[in-house]
């Protein structure tokens, strides 16, 4: 049966909320429908970033330490105001949504620990906008020893059976992490996160300029990279890990960049988040044929030329090219999520998440 699904992204880059509308049976999509931002104000912003300080301290789900609380409700009146906009924008009604995806806002992931924390009330949310919500829904493959990320991959499965294309296929989303899914054919789906995305460089920028981050790549395209730094923060364990394996946002904050001309920063930090997603290659059955990119990195024009130069002689494209949208796939792939969970069909596998077998996950808020 077809579901309408509407999928709800707030990702670790912190720059708003993404709204998207996906009709699926949870297997194939039958149509994608608009989607919608809502952007994170400066405060809000300043807001999560303290949450994800905050949050380090946390040793059961359930806690809310310093301003993490805060911003769980901050979080939830977004996601409320992002989704009223959407409806009314596109003359919809709650009863034309079957279910909403809510992936919430993740301020903590140490999956070594069996810890995922994903803030945002979703029984609140669920009365706010009057229509059911799926949640939580990285906790199940967590709990048997998952790594709980990256989810996606299931959702660039069934976007990839629409092309016809020889060899392996990959698709990186470079979010404030970036993640790859790995296609090879029917059978072969692999996944990992590869390292930082953009929260690296958004925190570099933000901190150097004062703005959020580096718009159209601009910054990095006039600074030099430092090679030999990006040599060295590649010898870090994670780089030789094999599938899978993720991250939390706050990972590699350690690293730091003593570097005074913002440009040359910039362009370090976009090169470095290059050179993770080609580290990952060796690791993989095969070379990609074909590279497909989505989040914030997709219009990151410097990002981009950088990947084509690391991964040739494979193709590099933006999902936007194929007519997909780059900017909404997080988003459309919680509300295919939220199908598949409300169907109990699995969100991830051994090979994407680690689980020891095919886990199914979220549950689901009545208004």
């Amino acid at each position: 049966m077809i579901l309408t699904a509407l999928g709800l992204m707030s990702g670790t880059s912190l720059d708003g909320v993404d709204v998207a509308l996906i009709q699926t049976d949870g297997r194939q999509i039958k149509s994608l429908g608009p989607s919608g931002y809502r952007p994170y104000s400066a405060a809000e912003r300043s807001l999560l970033r303290q949450a994800l300080a905050d949050a380090v301290q946390i040793e059961r789900r359930e806690e809310r330490p310093g301003r993490v609380r805060e911003a769980e409700q901050a979080v939830t009146l977004a996601h409320a105001e992002a989704i009223a906009a959407f409806l009314a924008q596109h003359r919809l009604m709650p009863e034309d949504v079957d279910i909403v995806g809510f992936h919430g806002q993740t301020v903590l992931h140490r999956p070594e620990r069996r810890l995922t924390v994903q803030i945002g009330d979703a029984a609140a949310l669920a009365k706010a906008v009057h229509m059911p919500v799926m949640h939580d829904f990285r906790a199940a493959d967590v709990d048997f020893g998952g790594q709980g990320a990256p989810l996606v991959p299931v959702y660039h499965r069934a976007l990839t059976q629409s092309l016809s294309r020889d060899g392996p296929i990959a698709v990186v989303n470079i979010g404030g992490v970036a993640n790859i899914t790995y296609i090879d054919g029917e059978d072969v789906l692999i996944a990992c996160d590869t390292g930082p995305g953009n929260a690296l460089l958004d925190d570099f920028v933000s901190r150097t300029t004062g703005q959020p981050f580096d718009q159209d790549g601009r910054l990095a395209e006039q600074g030099r990279p430092d090679e030999a730094w990006i040599a060295q923060a590649l010898q870090l364990p994670f780089f030789a890990l094999p599938p899978p394996k993720s991250l939390d946002r706050n990972d590699f904050a350690a690293l730091k960049l003593d570097q005074a001309i913002p440009a040359d920063g910039a362009a370090t930090l976009t090169a470095f988040t290059v050179a993770a997603i080609a580290r990952v290659v060796p690791l993989l059955p095969k070379p990609p044929a074909s590279w497909i990119v989505c989040g914030g990195g997709a219009r990151n024009h410097t990002m981009m030329r950088m990947l084509r130069a690391r991964l040739a002689p494979a193709s590099v494209e933006s999902a936007d090219a194929l007519g997909w949208s780059a900017d909404a796939i997080e988003a459309q792939a919680f509300g295919f999520l939220a199908v598949r969970g409300m169907k109990g069909l699995p969100l991830s596998y051994p090979t994407t998440t680690g689980v020891p077998f095919p886990m199914t996950g979220g549950v689901i808020a009545r208004p």
